[in-house]
């Protein structure tokens, strides 16, 4: 024990070294778990209004959707009497129909075995002046105040 005397207070520590080299980057940690949504923060106030822009060039669309039907309108005034019409040439004659050289320009035919039977045709004529038209039926026909029976004809002028 040659050495060592009584143990003493400790001293003032030195000071301290110099900066060491920065050593080598370590591998990347592992990602976290995504955590929960956090709630709504509250409503902004509202901003100023923008400056408006310049209007645009009056383009042509397409055209809308056909609307509803609307309810009919109210029954109008009627109207004064107009002036009596006036016969091409001012002449007196009278209309005929049926067919021009004995050719048949229409027919029709029913074949029911039924008690009512319906027939129809129509057709549009180019006629001289002088040219007749005439309707021959076949058979017999049935008539009473409902009107079964009925012949309706046109006369059309030109322009």
């Amino acid at each position: 024990m040659c050495c060592q005397g009584p143990v003493a207070i400790p001293g003032i520590p030195g000071l301290p070294g110099p900066v060491g080299q920065v050593g080598p980057y370590g591998p990347p940690g592992s990602k976290g778990e995504k955590g929960e949504t956090g709630p709504l923060g509250p409503m902004g106030e509202r901003g100023a209004p923008g400056n408006s822009g310049s209007r645009g060039d009056d383009g042509i669309g397409l055209p809308g959707k056909i609307g509803p039907i609307g309810p009919p309108g109210s029954v109008g005034v009627k109207g004064q009497k107009g002036e009596p019409g006036k016969t091409p040439d001012d002449s007196n004659q009278r209309v005929a129909f049926t067919v021009k050289n004995e050719d048949t320009v229409v027919s029709a035919h029913s074949n029911d075995s039924g008690p009512y039977e319906q027939v129809s045709g129509n057709m549009v004529l180019v006629l001289q002046q002088g040219d007749t038209v005439y309707l021959t039926m076949f058979g017999t026909a049935y008539s009473d105040v409902s009107h079964y029976t009925s012949f309706s004809g046109f006369l059309l002028y030109p322009l």
